[in-house]
């Protein structure tokens, strides 16, 4: 091993060795501490704790009361419930900041939202609930720097495409040890809504732990696959480690869903429960469920099938986080949604992909920015062509027109901007340029899955024609695990960490790559 593969051995154990410190000592404060109030049987708690959406003055405390969490209503009676939380200064909670009570109603499943606010900004907060003679795991939150400030750097990481049946979230458990992280993105796939498959199942990922039940249609199927994800002990770990902006993709209502259309809509195989009014009934479930589940605050409601999803982050002068939602307000997918050579539909140039309200927030902002403009979505807007010519309608290569729009204002502006992407379950990195053979306007950083598909390879099949037919691509890694991203002001630096196999617990977190950008010029080189 040479130095520099030593010294990053070294900075990864120690920065692990700060998290896992950080995580005892919460544990440690609340050994032996004393309940009271009237007990119930079982712990309340089970699906832990998480914060969210770190705004300068606090950020969003969740949690849901669920002694029996894939029992119907979590095994909690039918009755609201009054907790209490508290936020501190330090972990062992002897100096309390902000305190109140909160209601925890069966008609959102006993899960709470605490907009916690009046704190102080850029620093490490501590929370908990306690209620039923229970007390919560304390969990640790951070706020976003003061509005005016310029930190000297802005540590992000991201994460998501978590099929629970196809392995260990061993990447979950290395997101919990990173150190003084201010936030984590969730770019999708929280749940996969399709049936449990035996340990032992073949196909499309191999089954190394079984979802419970057939496919989540109803609310209280929706709410049992939430549960069973949020009873992971890695995944809980993160959650109660860091700040999450949670988004969704498509996996947590439907596979390849698209604004009012399901997968199935106009499918002759599927004559009932595809048309848009079914499927709207379908979405409200789902969205009431994910929202029942997600650390984001109540401007996040669902309202029936509709949802406000798009939000903004600002981490001072540094950096702002742009949430966004490729989903809701999107077109059908062009070409019947079949992969292959572009039919006549992909170049309409009105195609939606954001929809125009969204399209609209983000331009405002993007006309009047500064900093790193951080663009948290969910499917590569990088071309992503096959040896062949063929694309996925899928992504923004089937929307070439909305990517167009998306892309004007970076060009126009010459923003630094980076764009954080998931779904493909590979890890990629490349330049995205306004037009075809122009010069790169933004950095594209695709974070590969933390366990669909299995433990994966170093390269995918054919790797070498993929990447001759997308020359603008400069990293192709089909691993699982996360990307860590670490914002200067002259700038960024991300670092791919991979794991061997997630099919076996317990296995070490590895750095399978490192790429720099430099404040204006967009463009990678390697770190």
């Amino acid at each position: 091993m040479d130095s520099r593969a030593r010294h990053i051995l070294d900075l990864s154990r120690r920065g692990a060795l700060r998290g896992a410190l950080a995580l005892a000592a919460l544990s440690a404060c609340r050994e032996g501490r004393a309940q009271g109030g009237p007990a119930m049987a079982g712990d309340p708690f089970r699906l832990g704790v998480a914060s969210g959406d770190p705004w300068p003055d606090g950020f969003v405390a969740w949690t849901r009361l669920a002694p029996a969490p894939l029992e119907p209503g979590g095994g909690m009676p039918a009755v609201a419930v009054d907790l209490t939380w508290e936020v501190a200064a330090d972990p062992c909670f002897t100096r309390i900041a902000r305190s109140g009570m909160v209601v925890a109603r069966p008609e959102s499943a006993h899960a709470v939202h605490v907009e916690v606010a009046g704190l102080d900004p850029g620093r490490p907060w501590f929370y908990r609930f306690r209620g039923f003679g229970a007390e919560s795991p304390a969990g640790q939150a951070r706020t976003a720097p003061a509005p005016g400030a310029t930190p000297a750097r802005f540590r992000i990481a991201t994460g998501g495409c978590q099929h629970y049946e196809h392995g260990f979230f061993t990447a979950w458990r290395g997101v919990a040890a990173e150190p003084d992280l201010d936030l984590v993105f969730h770019y999708g796939d929280y749940i996969y809504e399709g049936p449990g498959r035996p340990v032992g199942s073949r196909g499309w990922g191999g089954v190394v732990r079984s979802y419970a039940g057939g496919e989540a249609v109803t609310l209280d199927e929706y709410r049992q696959r939430h549960a069973q994800v949020r009873m992971d002990p890695d995944l809980q770990a993160a959650h109660a480690a860091h700040p999450f902006a949670v988004s969704f993709d498509d996996h947590e209502v439907e596979n390849n869903w698209a604004g009012p259309f399901s997968q199935r809509h106009g499918d002759p195989r599927y004559p009932a429960g595809a048309t848009v009014e079914s499927f709207a009934l379908r979405k409200a479930a789902a969205f009431q469920a994910w929202y029942e589940h997600m650390p984001v605050r109540a401007a996040s409601l669902p309202r029936g099938p509709a949802i406000t999803a798009h939000r903004r982050l600002r981490f001072g002068r540094l950096a702002t986080v742009h949430v966004l939602d490729t989903r809701s307000h999107r077109d059908d997918q062009p070409c019947d949604d079949r992969g292959g050579p572009p039919c006549a539909a992909v170049v309409r140039p009105d195609a939606q992909m954001l929809g125009a309200a969204q399209e609209a927030w983000l331009g405002r902002a993007l006309a009047d920015a500064e900093g790193w403009q951080v663009l948290a979505q969910q499917v590569p807007v990088m071309p992503h062509r096959s040896a062949a010519g063929g694309i996925s309608m899928d992504k923004w290569d089937g929307y070439p027109a909305a990517r167009a729009r998306l892309l004007a204002p970076i060009s126009a502006r010459r923003l630094d901007a980076v764009v954080l992407s998931g779904d493909v379950h590979q890890a990629r990195a490349g330049t995205l340029h306004a037009a075809p053979n122009g010069p790169a306007v933004a950095t594209e950083f695709v974070g590969t899955s933390i366990t669909s598909e299995g433990d994966g390879a170093e390269l995918p099949g054919r790797a070498e024609e993929f990447l001759g037919a997308n020359p603008h691509l400069a990293f192709l890694h089909a691993r699982r695990g996360y990307t860590l991203l670490d914002f200067a002001e002259h700038r960024v630096t991300a670092t791919f960490r991979s794991i061997a196999a997630v099919s076996r617990r317990d296995m070490p977190v590895q750095d399978a790559a490192r790429f720099v950008v430099e404040a204006g010029r967009p463009g990678l080189s390697r770190g």
